[in-house]
This record gives C-alpha cells, sequence and structure tokens, in this order.
C-alpha cells in the first residue's frame, strides 16, 4: 500500500494492552506446582491473579503490554509515537501513563472508574531467563471505540494493532474502526499476532484481514506463522504468507529473524548477548527496532539489524522496556 496522504506528524500509533508487569524469579518447580506451562501466556482472573501474586516472591513492578513496549522502543530510537489503551484511575494506571508520556509518547484516553483496576501480568522468570506470563487484563479490555481520535490515527505513517487486545469484544470493536480510519487516510496497518492462543481463537479473523488486504506487516514468531498458515512446514508457512501480504517479519528466537518484503528475502542473525536474563519483550522491541527503521525510510536490512539490537537489550535484563540508549546501540552496530 502506497502512502500518498498528507506528511504525517506522528510515526507509530498502537492499540494495545494497557498493563504493568510484575516480574518475580520463580524455579520452574514453582511454575509446575501452579499448573502453569513454563514460556506460555495465559488469562487470568482476578481471583487468580490475587492468588498467584500473594506466592510470588519479591517483584518488580515495569509498564508493559506488547504494543506499548514496542512504541515505547521505537521512541527511543526517534521515532515519533502515540498509545491508545485504556488504564483505570488507580495507582497502576497512574504509572502507565507516567511511563509512556515521559518518553515524550502521546496517550490521551481517560482512565476509567477503578471499579475493574487497571491491567497487569505476573511474570514467573525461571533461572534461564525464560517467561510465564500470566495476565490480568483489568481495565484493558474496556477500551471503547470513542476511545479513538480519528484525526490522531490519519496523522500516524503506521497503525500497530496488538494481537492480545483482539480477544475482548470491546477493543475489537475499536481496532476494526482503527483499520478503516487508516486506510481512509492512506496509511499503513502493521498487526503483531501475539501468541498462538490469539491465532487459535481468532484464526478466521485474522486471516480475513490478511485476504482482505487489510493488513501491510505481519509480525510474528515462527510458532505463530506456522498456526497462523495452518501448516507443519516452517518454510511453507512462510511463503504461503509472505504472498499474501507487502511486509512478514518473522522472528526465530536465537535463530534471528526473516523479512519477505514484496517476495524479496532478507535474513538477520540474533544479535550476542553474554547473559539472558528475561525474555520478555523480545519480540516487541524487535518489533520496535524494525519499526522505528521502516517509518525513517531505512532499508529492510537495516531494520532487521535493528530489531536485533532492540531485542538483545532487552532480554539482558528484567522488565519488557529498554535500560540502554537504543539509539546509540544502533549507531554502533550500524554506523
Amino acid at each position: 500500500m502506497t502512502d500518498t496522504s498528507p506528511a504525517a506528524t506522528l510515526d507509530i500509533i498502537a492499540i494495545g494492552n494497557a498493563l504493568v508487569d510484575v516480574l518475580s524469579a520463580a524455579p520452574d518447580e514453582f511454575i509446575a506446582a501452579e499448573g502453569l506451562t513454563r514460556g506460555a501466556m495465559q488469562l487470568i482472573d482476578a481471583d487468580r491473579a490475587t492468588t498467584l501474586y500473594g506466592k510470588m516472591g519479591p517483584g518488580k513492578e515495569i509498564s508493559g503490554g506488547s504494543a506499548g513496549n514496542t512504541v515505547a522502543g521505537a521512541a527511543m530510537m526517534g521515532a515519533r509515537c502515540a498509545f491508545i489503551g485504556q488504564v483505570a484511575a488507580d495507582q497502576l494506571g497512574e504509572v502507565f501513563v507516567h511511563d509512556l508520556q515521559s518518553q515524550g509518547i502521546a496517550f490521551t484516553v481517560p482512565p476509567r472508574a477503578a471499579d475493574v483496576p487497571t491491567g497487569r501480568c505476573l511474570v514467573l522468570v525461571s533461572p534461564d531467563g525464560q517467561r510465564t506470563m500470566n495476565t490480568y487484563l483489568g481495565a484493558a479490555q474496556f477500551l471503547p471505540e470513542t476511545a479513538l481520535d480519528e484525526a490522531q490515527i490519519a496523522s500516524a505513517k503506521v497503525l500497530l494493532l496488538e494481537g492480545y487486545l483482539w480477544d475482548p469484544l470491546e477493543p475489537r470493536a475499536a481496532m476494526k474502526a482503527a483499520i478503516g480510519m487508516a486506510r481512509k487516510a492512506g496509511r499503513q496497518v502493521a498487526l503483531g499476532v501475539s501468541a498462538v492462543f490469539c491465532i487459535l481463537g481468532h484464526h478466521a479473523d485474522f486471516t480475513a484481514l490478511i485476504d482482505d488486504g487489510q493488513i501491510d506487516i505481519l509480525f510474528a514468531n515462527d510458532e505463530e506463522l506456522i498456526a497462523l498458515a495452518g501448516l507443519d512446514d516452517f518454510e511453507a508457512a512462510l511463503a504461503a504468507l509472505a504472498a499474501k501480504l507487502p511486509l512478514l517479519v518473522v522472528t526465530r528466537g536465537a535463530e534471528g529473524a526473516i523479512a519477505i518484503a514484496k517476495g524479496e528475502r532478507f535474513e538477520v542473525s540474533a544479535e550476542p548477548v553474554d547473559h539472558v536474563v528475561d525474555t520478555t519483550g523480545a519480540g516487541d522491541l524487535f518489533s520496535a527496532g524494525y519499526l522505528a527503521g521502516h517509518v525513517h525510510g531505512r532499508p529492510v536490512a537495516d531494520c532487521l539489524r535493528m530489531g536485533a539490537v532492540a531485542a538483545a537489550e532487552v532480554i539482558g535484563h528484567y522488565g519488557a522496556r529498554p535500560e540502554q540508549d537504543l539509539k546509540a546501540l544502533v549507531a554502533a552496530t550500524l554506523g
């Protein structure tokens, strides 16, 4: 899709879960005893969130949410960003909003009453850095279509949608409306499918969006790619989806990443990491690096390397928000 709209005042506007991550180290024995699947993400209710939080060890609170992590990383690399999500009028909501606005990321959605609290993700980090996520969506699942500012969406080069938020009805309707606003303005629409369970629950919707030409950029990991294509072979799945998309970006963990842009294939190796501390947000930050390059017109190969640099930074410490200067890291890598 060619961007023929007036000059953009934003680079990326993202719609996603407004969550605060609570991270705690946990042995695999604890994860098994709680009946959790190591390395997976599951949605939990308020009671389960309270019980599990009470059993966790000392934690660290850091703003999170997949799309929120992506715009946070992209903003650090010079992209002009905005975020649309729903928080409650409570302490965690204030933390989330402050963390975004302190980076210059526009966030204008009013908080809702705290009868439903701000969402949180309880992240259990295994000794090898693998994370098991337990998400209580809270207020995030009640993002209304009225929260959208059509002029703001039309002003951004790329609208990024978070697959996790496709599950609840209200934000799903909001995201469908946002797609229409972005396409009416001639902007690009990117979708991060987020997790296999999101794909399995909404396979028909995601496939229809792709088949109907509503998605310009798709972000997935290798397992998500296979689930979305409905094929067992990675290369076959890659070819099947790449034929339907202007740009497909697939991460493969330690094996790096692949992008197929208008039929041309590009690959990048993973950046070396001295010690993997916590893999939370690796995919989110890869998307951040890629999009930061993309909106500034950099070649696909550069975008992939920027994604790899950002992902490597975030897995070297707890939490899904960068701690080092990503712009400096990218400059040191790409020159």
